[in-house]
C-alpha cells in the first residue's frame, strides 16, 4: 500500500502539470466553439510556458525568483501529498502556504496593480478558506460514519471506504464546486487575475512576473488544478473498483462545467464574491456538517 501511494504521488509530479496542460488547451477550444471561433491548438498553452521559459526574466528584484520557485515548489508538494494519502488537514495547510507565496510574489514589488492584485487574492483566500476547512471536516465525519464512529482525516481512508463521501456530503460538494470557481480564476470571481483578456488590472497579480517566473507560476496553477480536480474525485472514491472511473468522469465534467459558467458569467466586485462564498459555505457546508452530526 505504500508503495502504491508513493507510486500515485510520483505520478502526480511527473503527468500533473501535462494533464492540467491539455485541459487548459481544451478550455480554450471549448469556450472559442461557444464564442463560434476556431481557438488555438489545445496544445496552445504549453507553446505559451515554453515561450516564457524562453524569453528573457525582467525581475524587479532578485527575490521574486526565489519566491515563484517556491510557489511551485509548495504546490507540487501540495498534490504529492494529497495523491501519497495522507492527512487532508497537512494537505490544506500546504495549500494555503503555497498561495501565500503568489501573494508574496506579487508584494515583492512597488506597482500599485500587483499589490491590488495580492490584496483582492487575499480577499479571495478569506472567500474560500472556510469551505475548505468545512471540506476537511465532513471528509472526517463521512468516515465516521462509515467506520462505525472511528474517523480519519486520512485520505487514503477516505477514499477506501465502503460508501462513496458524496452521498454523505452533497452539501459540502456543492459548497466546494462553487469555491472551485475562485480558485479556476474563472468568472464570475476572477478578481486578482485571469487568463481572458478583460483583466483591468491588466494580469493582476502577476504583473509584474516575466519570463521563467511567470512561467513558474503558470506551472504551478496548472499543478494546482489537478490537485483541486482529485479532491473533486475524492467525493465519489470508494473501495469499489468502478468508483474509479466514476471519480475521474466527475472531475472532468466539473471543469467543464466551470468552463461553461466562465464563458456565461461577468465578473463581480469582491465584496459579493466574499458574500456569495461565505452564504455558500454556511448554508450548504454549515447544513449539511449539522445534517450529518444530529441524523447519522
Amino acid at each position: 500500500m505504500t508503495t502504491i501511494r508513493a507510486l500515485a504521488a510520483i505520478i502526480y509530479i511527473v503527468l500533473g502539470a501535462l494533464v492540467a496542460g491539455l485541459l487548459a488547451g481544451l478550455d480554450r477550444k471549448f469556450s472559442a466553439r461557444m464564442q463560434g471561433r476556431r481557438g488555438p491548438s489545445v496544445f496552445q498553452p504549453f507553446y505559451d510556458v515554453a515561450k516564457l521559459f524562453s524569453k528573457e526574466t525582467l525581475a524587479l528584484n532578485g527575490g521574486q525568483f526565489v519566491i515563484a520557485f517556491s510557489f511551485l515548489i509548495l504546490m507540487v508538494l501540495t498534490g504529492a501529498l494529497f495523491f501519497a494519502g495522507v492527512d487532508i488537514l497537512l494537505v490544506f495547510l500546504a495549500l494555503s502556504t503555497a498561495a501565500m507565496f503568489l501573494v508574496f510574489a506579487a508584494t515583492s514589488s512597488n506597482s500599485a496593480m500587483s499589490t491590488m492584485g495580492a490584496q483582492r487574492e487575499m480577499m479571495q483566500m478569506l472567500a474560500y478558506e472556510p469551505m475548505v476547512l468545512i471540506t476537511a471536516v465532513g471528509f472526517y465525519m463521512s468516515t465516521q460514519i462509515m467506520n462505525g464512529g472511528q474517523g480519519s482525516f486520512k485520505i487514503v481512508d477516505i477514499a477506501s471506504g465502503d460508501i462513496p463521501s458524496i452521498v454523505y456530503l452533497p452539501g459540502i460538494f456543492i459548497g466546494f464546486l462553487f469555491i472551485l470557481t475562485i480558485k479556476f480564476r474563472k468568472s464570475p470571481f476572477d478578481i486578482s487575475t485571469s487568463h481572458h483578456a478583460h483583466q483591468e488590472l491588466v494580469k493582476g497579480v502577476t504583473t509584474d512576473l516575466s519570463g521563467r517566473n511567470l512561467g513558474m507560476i503558470e506551472v504551478a496553477h496548472w499543478y494546482e488544478n489537478t490537485f483541486l480536480l482529485g479532491v473533486v474525485a475524492l467525493f465519489f472514491l470508494s473501495n469499489d473498483w468502478w468508483s474509479i472511473p466514476l471519480a475521474v468522469g466527475a472531475a472532468i465534467v466539473v471543469y467543464f462545467l466551470e468552463t461553461i459558467i466562465d464563458n456565461i458569467s461577468a465578473r463581480v466586485k469582491w465584496e459579493l464574491m466574499v458574500k456569495l462564498a461565505w452564504g455558500v459555505t454556511i448554508v450548504c457546508g454549515g447544513l449539511n456538517l449539522l445534517v450529518l452530526e444530529y441524523i447519522f
